[in-house]
C-alpha cells in the first residue's frame, strides 16, 4: 500500500496494489476508486484537507494500536 498526498493540489491518493484499473467508480464529485480484477486497487480524493479529511484525526488508543502494529 502507498499513500501520497498532493499539497499543491489537495489530492490524497491511496494505491492498494498495482494491478491495472478496469473501472472508476466516483462516489460524489471528488471520491474516485479505481477497481481492478481483485478488488479496489486505488482510491484518490480531491480537496481532502479542505473537506477535512487531512490531517486523519484518531482516538489516542486507536494511534497507539496503529503505531504498535505497523
Amino acid at each position: 500500500m502507498n499513500i501520497d498526498y498532493d499539497e499543491k493540489e489537495d489530492i490524497l491518493f491511496i494505491r492498494f496494489n498495482d494491478d491495472p484499473v478496469e473501472q472508476d467508480i466516483s462516489y460524489g464529485w471528488n471520491v474516485n476508486v479505481g477497481m481492478t480484477a481483485g478488488g479496489i486497487g486505488q482510491i484518490t480524493i480531491l480537496d481532502a484537507k479542505a473537506d477535512g479529511l487531512l490531517p486523519v484525526k484518531m482516538p489516542g488508543a486507536m494511534l497507539q494500536q496503529a503505531v504498535v502494529s505497523g
